[in-house]
């Protein structure tokens, strides 16, 4: 697309909604930082595929610095140029639960990027109980952040999991404790956790109370809800979309998913409490044992399990105590 045809698209086809207290205004819908960096997608498709959705209005990219070992980093970068970075809302994640380790990655994602900032700086796949106690630890992760804020490396600070609510709740109780507010948490919010291991029930009403935005994801399970049959993707992302959100992330990974995207948010309209009701009780029973939601009772897409160097080491006070 030239200069001259995005000079036209004036007007947003994407309505924006406040991004929690922050002051922030993000697209309602956000473009998943794993699915454009698949290899089944060209770098030149998955490129344009981001300019597109920018110049239509859709800002917040999602990203994290382990997806695809960096390539959906370096992907987003490349997007980026030309005045596109003026434009969008970026986000990326890091693993790392040292100062560290997390400070290594916060600059490989920059590099990677094309940037001196990204908007959004997260703890990525805060899943165990451990995690919490790990990042606000002296010498944690929590440190690399303020660091990062303080020399304008980052804008705000967030952090995302997918595995139990309770993980949550105990990550923004540590937070209390030691006096910090996230601006952001980012969570599983779909049609299937209503009824299993609901954040939708446990955290979501913390962050609205506190003002803290949410970014939805999963509202297809990962694509595994879709399989139930119980659903459309249609439905789906209404129905997180209903929900306070500032944000629903979703996989896009072709010119024809981001065109329904669109669809979706151009013609939204708040799910009414008998749709809702109509929603839930066709999905009632495909997720009494969370199987459409694999990633809360699996370890299959948990990329920390499988690599746990990425989070480094223990606190250094935690490694005296037992000896090693």
């Amino acid at each position: 697309m030239s200069k001259d045809e995005r000079k036209k698209q004036s007007v947003s086809e994407m309505p924006k909604r406040p991004l929690g207290s922050t002051g922030e205004e993000v697209s309602m819908i956000g473009l998943g930082g794993s699915h454009i960096g698949e290899p089944t997608v060209t770098k030149r498709d998955a490129v344009k595929i981001m300019q597109a959705a920018i110049d239509r209005g859709l800002n917040f990219m999602d990203n994290c610095w382990d997806y695809h070992d960096g390539e959906s980093e370096i992907r987003l970068g490349r997007a980026l140029r030309d005045g596109y970075r003026e434009k969008a809302f970026v986000m990326t994640k890091v693993d790392g639960r040292t100062k560290k380790e997390a400070t290594k990655q916060i600059n490989e994602s920059l590099r990677r990027l094309g940037t001196d900032h990204v908007d959004l700086l997260q703890h990525h796949e805060v899943i165990r109980f451990d995690d919490p106690d790990r990042i606000f630890a002296e010498g944690g992760a929590m440190e690399a952040f303020l660091e990062a804020k303080k020399a304008g490396k980052c804008r705000y600070i967030g952090f995302t999991g997918h595995k139990d609510p309770h993980v949550h709740l105990y990550m923004l109780e540590k937070a209390k404790q030691a006096k910090f507010q996230f601006d952001t948490v980012q969570m599983p919010l779909n049609v299937m956790d209503a009824h299993f291991r609901s954040f939708e029930a446990e955290v979501l009403p913390e962050l609205v109370k506190n003002k803290i935005g949410v970014l939805g994801m999963k509202s297809m399970g990962s694509g595994l809800i879709l399989k139930s049959k119980a659903v459309s993707a249609e439905e789906c992302l209404r129905y997180a979309l209903s929900l306070p959100t500032s944000v629903v992330i979703t996989g896009i990974d072709s010119m024809k998913i981001l065109d329904q995207a669109f669809e979706v948010a151009s013609k939204f309209e708040p799910m009414t409490k008998e749709e809702r009701k109509m929603l839930l009780a066709k999905t009632a029973k495909h997720a009494r044992d969370g199987k459409f939601e694999a990633f809360k009772i699996s370890s299959h897409f948990d990329s920390t399990a499988k690599n746990p160097d990425w989070l480094g080491k223990d606190p250094a006070g935690v490694r005296e105590l037992v000896g090693t």
